[in-house]
Formats: C-alpha cells, sequence, structure tokens
C-alpha cells in the first residue's frame, strides 16, 4: 500500500464548539459602547461566585453550539457590535476562538472577563473589559494582577463597588497600577448596596481620573434575562 492512511487511521478533529446559556440582541448597558444595539452571546459557566452576580443563570445548563453557527446566528442579527460575556467567557478555552473568527468576521467585539483568567490569548482586536473583583464581592483573591500589564488603550477595567470601602481600595488600585494611564477605567455602583449619587461625590471630590457609571439595562429593563 502507499503512504496514505487507511480509512481507519484518518483522525477526525473535534467540532469547535462551545456551550451557550443565550444570544439575544439589546442595547449595550455599560462601558465604552453604552448604547449601541449589540448582539450578546452569553458562555455557559464561571468558576468565580461574587456575592452580587446577577447572571447565576449561565453557571450551569445551556446548549453546545458550533463556533460557525454562533458566528451565523450573530451576523443574522444584523448590528455591528458584538459582547462576548457570561458566566466567565475564558473559562471555555475555545472562546479564544469565537472571538478571532467574530474579529475575522469584521465584527465590533468586546469581552467581559472577571480577570481571573490569563487574557494574553485574546485576539488583540478584542476590547477586553476586565472587572478587579473589589473585597466586597467575596472574591478579590481570585484577581489575577498578572493580566494589569496586558492591558492596552483598546481595553477597559471595571470596578464593581459595594461601598466606602471598596471605593478606597479601588481608588488605591488606580493609583498603584497607574490604571488610567494604560486604558478607561470604569467605577460602578453594586445595585442596592451603593447609593449611585454617593459614589458620584466620592469620584468629584477626589477628582479621579475614572468613568462614573451606571448600568443602562438595568434602568431600562431591571434585571430581565435577555435584556
Amino acid at each position: 500500500m502507499n503512504d496514505a492512511a487507511r480509512p481507519s487511521e484518518i483522525v477526525q478533529s473535534p467540532l469547535e464548539r462551545l456551550k451557550i446559556t443565550e444570544i439575544f440582541l439589546s442595547l449595550q448597558g455599560e462601558a465604552n459602547a453604552v448604547g449601541w444595539p449589540t448582539v450578546f452571546v452569553r458562555l455557559t459557566g464561571c468558576p468565580l461566585r461574587c456575592q452580587y452576580c446577577d447572571t447565576a443563570y449561565a453557571f450551569h445548563g445551556g446548549q453546545w453550539r458550533e463556533i460557525d453557527d454562533i458566528v451565523a446566528e450573530v451576523a443574522r442579527q444584523g448590528v455591528r457590535h458584538v459582547c462576548v460575556t457570561g458566566g466567565e467567557p475564558l473559562s471555555q478555552k475555545r472562546c479564544l476562538s469565537l472571538l478571532q473568527k467574530l474579529c475575522d468576521a469584521g465584527f465590533d467585539v468586546s469581552l467581559e472577563t472577571s480577570g481571573a483568567i490569563d487574557i494574553a490569548g485574546v485576539d488583540p482586536r478584542v476590547s477586553r473589559v476586565v472587572d478587579l473583583k473589589t473585597p466586597g464581592s467575596k472574591e478579590m483573591a481570585r484577581n489575577r494582577l498578572e493580566n494589569i500589564p496586558l492591558l492596552t488603550a483598546r481595553d477597559q477595567v471595571k470596578f464593581v463597588l459595594c461601598g466606602r470601602g471598596d471605593y478606597e481600595w479601588a481608588r488605591e488600585m488606580v493609583a498603584e497600577h497607574r490604571l488610567a494611564e494604560r486604558c478607561d477605567v470604569l467605577f460602578s455602583p453594586s445595585k442596592s448596596e451603593l447609593d449611585p449619587r454617593d459614589l458620584a461625590d466620592w469620584i468629584v471630590a477626589d477628582r479621579l481620573p475614572v468613568r462614573f457609571q451606571m448600568q443602562l439595562h438595568k434602568l431600562l429593563w431591571n434585571d430581565e434575562p435577555g435584556r
């Protein structure tokens, strides 16, 4: 026989699949793309358990979807902006392939990640929104500080603040790591834990080089899934 592999010897590569909780069209509610019609691709699973999490329904369940099918569904929505979120999307390794294929297809892609997983492999065309966990989140120990030197002007760092202690911790992090010189820095009040007016007053009083934000989708639709 020739050197060609016998049929039984041909190794079939596994389909590139991800477990998906939901794909939906809405308005981006936060970060620097706020207000844009955006397709959200919510991956299933997260290794963290932040005490204020509003997407715990994405911890389990979901459906396996081929990555090419996901990209095709995003394209059918007819908008330019795509946000890959979770859960923690990077807890599924093939998320990196999805991000690359979305960029290759010409979409403006953002990634919402907890910052507990290495972001080095993320396609450089993606805007990475890294959520640094505060003491009030109960998951501060999971912060991967090695991600900070990887941040570029395309990226954003988000702090969800539960009170004055979280604010002071975040203020020190911004100064210590010179975060505002690396990328946009976002401060958000945790819903029902911190009065937004208090946070706004603190930022103004300290003249912090950060952007105050509230989640637009919660103002419009509260915590309704898929909005």
